[in-house]
């Protein structure tokens, strides 16, 4: 059953009636998998998966000025591009620099940006947004008004063309289109690394968006995708899951998402902070981990610097996720580490009392097709 607390998304029940296994994402009960994680993860890698990812947030930032608005409290600098793009952002508290959320926001307009947060922090990020903004200048909590589906593999071109919708653009760039008459945004955006398309439609027509591109999807063995092959997928990227690697604790420079901050900008909350922090030297950095010793990594997992576990205050850092790696049949993870870690230095992780050693690299942990 339904947890009475949770909110769910339009395509709960046709979940429901695939088998998914559920869980809590951000207050959001969704499909963790439907057939299984690595099943799932390998249809993304090798043909086309589809996600239900409605419980993200949406957020309208409208009226004069609004682009030069967003650019003066979000770190990326909007500048680098113009209308019909998107940019990955961060929203940082000004006082510290640490991450609020990670965000993407597509440009309409000067008088218009559409913010897409993480479910959970969307009325944060609306609440700061909101007591910042200037006059004539709103924000809009559009949560439930709009459903997004990602579809994502090397075949999401060919299946985004079979239902008639434009696929002719840049990365990180979006176009408004028309389908069965019913409008939505096509962004050529993703969480996978690979080739893949996220589809903002009216939160109402997410039912029968779905049902088209399983159908459209047949020739391609399409599968429909839970948040389990998400997560698998892109920490295999080394894309950083905000609550485990950017968080209020963990600032864009320990989590190497300073390329994703405007530096040479006058102004943004957390700049302060972040400048110095950048002067200065980070206290500890973000880096991959791959298994030498046979373990599965998980959060929060303590990492030594001694193979001994008998060896006391040896403890250098602390995973910030972990994974078994569907492609590389091997465990991987993020975390976070001392300034002095070099790549290719060997760490240890205490898996049920034992020392399983992993060796530190830059991530991503696997090379993909994407164009």
């Amino acid at each position: 059953m339904t947890t009475p607390s949770l909110l769910t998304s339009p395509l709960h029940a046709r979940h429901r009636a695939l088998g998914a296994k559920m869980a809590d994402f951000g207050g959001w009960e969704m499909p963790i998998e439907y057939s299984g994680t690595v099943g799932e993860h390998a249809a993304v890698r090798e043909r086309v998966g589809v996600f239900d990812v409605s419980h993200l947030g949406k957020a309208t930032v409208a009226g004069p000025g609004a682009f030069d608005f967003v650019n003066s409290v979000l770190a990326n600098d909007l500048r680098r591009i113009g209308p019909g793009k998107a940019q990955y952002t961060l929203c940082c508290d000004d006082a510290t620099g640490g991450v609020v959320d990670d965000l993407i926001a597509y440009v309409k307009s000067q008088d218009e940006v559409f913010l897409i947060p993480n479910a959970a922090n969307t009325t944060e990020v609306v609440r700061r947004l909101t007591a910042a903004a200037p006059e004539g200048v709103t924000v809009t909590n559009q949560h439930k008004d709009y459903a997004v589906l990602a579809v994502q593999g090397p075949d999401s071109e060919a299946l985004i063309k079979a239902l008639g919708l434009p696929t002719d653009f840049d990365y990180m760039a979006f176009a408004t289109a028309s389908w069965d008459d019913r409008p939505l945004t096509v962004c050529r955006t993703g969480y996978t690394g690979e080739h893949g398309y996220e589809l903002v439609c009216r939160w109402d027509d997410a039912d029968a968006l779905w049902a088209a591109l399983m159908h459209a999807g047949e020739p391609f063995d399409v599968k429909p995708c839970g948040l389990g092959a998400r997560d698998t997928l892109r920490t295999e990227m080394g894309y950083p899951l905000h609550g485990n690697d950017l968080s209020l604790d963990i600032t864009p420079v320990q989590a190497r998402a300073g390329w994703a901050v405007g530096w040479k900008k006058d102004a943004f909350w957390g700049r302060e902070a972040l400048v110095k922090e950048k002067a200065d030297g980070p206290k500890r950095t973000l880096w991959g981990l791959k298994q030498v010793d046979r373990a599965i990594p998980r959060p929060h997992m303590a990492v030594h610097a001694a193979a001994d576990p008998s060896v006391a205050d040896d403890v250098i850092g602390e995973v910030t996720s972990g994974t078994f790696s569907p492609t590389l049949k091997l465990g991987i993870a993020l975390a976070l580490l001392p300034p002095t870690t070099a790549e290719g230095d060997v760490v240890y992780l205490d898996v049920r009392g034992r020392r399983a050693a992993f060796t530190v690299v830059k991530p991503p942990f696997v090379k993909v097709s994407t164009r």
